[in-house]
């Protein structure tokens, strides 16, 4: 989940490449260092903490190189220390080597140098990389490195400096993301192409067991047989974005506002009214493959197999196909049978999902066909799935995904609207689904002027230290993803349960102590006497509710110790109304505690390793 970069060129490397890791400091933020060329040595700089924390010495102030490489690190191995950051070098600090990724079998290969009398100075499983390849170089950087490949399991991703090649940098991806973007003269390298999307949009992506040899002049790419290969060159079609908390306190509360437009984003020109259909040029199988679909597995983890959850009820309540959802971690284990007519919906915010792309991958082999679900263009997923829909949420910074997941929700709607009017959905119901979707923007609005009641309700709540979230039926997702939020951000104990499995055990905990979280749905709908049940069986407990229900429900004022109204609309949607509140809810509780809201403590956005 680390982030490197790399640059070389005519310009100061160093003001790049600290820009560079500051914008993949989502990828972990324990501890940042650099390493750089000067008078035919390689040195060093590293600290424990954020990029601030490197940037805030002098000495980088006075750097001049034209080649370096940074990164920023999420802890595996090794407790976060100035000694454990990144770079790495050999015993002679002759290469440096920043790495994302874990090396599965570092101990062995620990234990084979140290018998040849190298000396090891971190508990990193990194540092074997960079001395195998000091071990094994004999003036030849690219024949040590590619020597050293073939030795090293696990899936990683990683970039090379040696003082003997001051014009170059070695780079390897083996199943973990890395691009190099093609400038005028310079090259930069990096895990995430938006890194450097403001100096260039020409970019390669290495793939598999790929390795580059990177100078300013070009790109040699070499397969895992280490055969010359060549790689096409992409154009990113996005635009590099100023990145900016604005007049928010954070970047999260500032994507919470953001989501009316960014769900405006996902479905504008992804239907037709008059149809009541919903319009997917990205996908590219044929409606006869569509109609021929009489399976579909889910692959997600985290947020995204919260949005899976949903989605299953969806698909099965509107096009009557059946649905499996996977922890992609566990499916990856499971020996899965793929059946004739099965679609794969893989979902990501990030694309680079390690445990869902190996799933992903074992499923592809098998002959299943995959619908990406991403918010990344040029992502792993993306380039590897047969289809993908884009999110269009634009970058999201705070780690605990907001905008992301409610435009997740958004594109599974509307992937749940072509399928069911391709089989039994009248045009008349696609019409009234796409009226309540396309008025959800100006609802969320509606919820938001109200932001000042949830802010006054976590004061009420911000000190509990347990809490229940439960809700049945199409809320039920949205009680773990509301859990999982207060979980993040603000290091509380939060848990979502079907409301009908509090009796299983869990109702034992109820006590005055402990909040629940009682999402409702219409009082029309055939769950909302059970959620009555169940509230009261919480009271009867002395436990204490805050309820989330729909406007102009009757008689909650009665049970509930808090209460917020969300607006009236269908109820498959009203799990998108109620993750605002959710996500506010959690917000203000960890903003009141004093919590890391942006980087919670432990987390990294992007989950590249398994």
């Amino acid at each position: 989940m680390c982030g490197i970069v790399g640059y070389l060129g005519r310009r100061n490397a160093m003001p790049i490449v600290l820009e560079a890791i500051k914008q993949l400091e989502y990828r972990g933020y324990d501890s940042s260092g650099v390493a750089w060329h000067s008078d035919g040595k390689v040195l060093l700089h590293k600290k424990k903490g954020k990029v601030s924390s490197l940037e805030a010495t002098s000495i980088l102030d006075e750097i001049e190189s034209n080649l370096a490489v940074a990164h920023t690190r999420w802890a595996t191995h090794g407790t976060p220390s100035d000694v454990n950051a990144h770079p790495h070098t050999d015993a002679t600090s002759s290469c440096a080597v920043v790495h994302n990724g874990i090396i599965e079998n570092y101990e062995s290969i620990r234990q084979m140098l140290m018998k040849r009398g190298i000396r090891f100075e971190t508990e990193t499983d990194s540092e074997v990389i960079p001395q195998l390849i000091g071990y094994l170089y004999k003036g030849n950087f690219l024949r040590a490195v590619q020597r050293a490949l073939p030795l090293l399991q696990g899936a990683f991703a990683i970039a090379i400096i040696h003082k003997n090649h001051p014009g170059e940098i070695i780079c390897v991806a083996k199943e973990c993301p890395l691009a190099i973007g093609l400038g005028q003269n310079e090259m930069f390298i990096a895990s995430d192409s938006h890194a450097f999307l403001k100096f260039t949009r020409r970019v390669i992506f290495l793939r598999g067991s790929e390795l580059a040899r990177v100078t300013e002049n070009g790109v040699q790419c070499f397969d895992g047989r280490r055969l010359p290969i060549s790689k096409e060159t992409e154009d990113l079609e996005h635009a590099a974005v100023e990145i900016s908390k604005g007049n928010f306190k954070h970047f999260m509360l500032k994507e919470i506002y953001e989501q009316p437009q960014t769900i405006q984003n996902a479905y504008l020109s992804r239907f037709s009214e008059q149809y009541g259909t919903a319009i997917l040029d990205e996908i590219s199988l044929s409606d006869e493959e569509l109609l021929k679909i009489q399976r579909i597995v889910i692959l997600a983890c985290g947020s995204s197999y919260h949005v899976g959850l949903l989605a299953a009820y969806m698909l099965e309540e509107k096009a009557r196909i059946p649905v499996e959802v996977e922890i992609s971690s566990e499916l990856r284990y499971k020996n899965p049978i793929v059946l004739d007519n099965t679609l794969v919906i893989a979902i990501s915010q990030s694309g680079e999902t390690a445990d869902t792309l190996a799933a992903m991958r074992e499923l592809k082999e098998k002959g299943a066909k995959i619908i990406g679900i991403c918010n990344v263009q040029g992502s792993t997923l993306a380039r590897e799935v047969d289809s993908c829909l884009f999110l269009r949420a634009g970058p999201e910074i705070g780690v605990a995904t907001t905008k992301a997941f409610t435009s997740q929700l958004i594109v599974i709607s509307l992937l749940t609207l072509r399928l069911a009017r391709m089989r039994q959905m009248s045009q008349q119901e696609g019409r009234h689904y796409l009226q309540a979707l396309i008025q959800l923007p100006q609802q969320l609005y509606s919820i938001l002027a109200r932001v000042n009641d949830i802010r006054e309700l976590a004061k009420k709540f911000a000190h509990y230290e347990n809490f229940f979230y439960l809700a049945r039926r199409f809320m039920f997702p949205i009680a773990l993803e509301g859990a999982l939020k207060l979980k993040e951000i603000a290091y509380v104990n939060a848990n979502g349960y079907p409301a009908g499995e509090m009796k299983h055990g869990p109702i034992a905990l109820i006590n005055p102590n402990c909040l629940s979280i009682l999402l409702f749905p219409d009082q029309d709908e055939v769950t909302f006497t059970k959620m009555i049940n169940n509230a009261m069986e919480i009271k009867a407990r002395g436990g204490v509710i805050f309820a989330v229900a729909v406007e102009g429900t009757k008689d909650i004022e009665k049970i509930a110790d808090a209460l917020f109204f969300i607006p009236r609309t269908k109820d498959i949607f009203l799990p998108i109304l109620s993750t605002v509140v959710v996500q506010l809810l959690a917000y203000f509780i960890a903003d009141l505690r004093g919590a890391e809201v942006d980087q919670p403590r432990n987390l990294a956005k992007s989950v590249t390793v398994e």
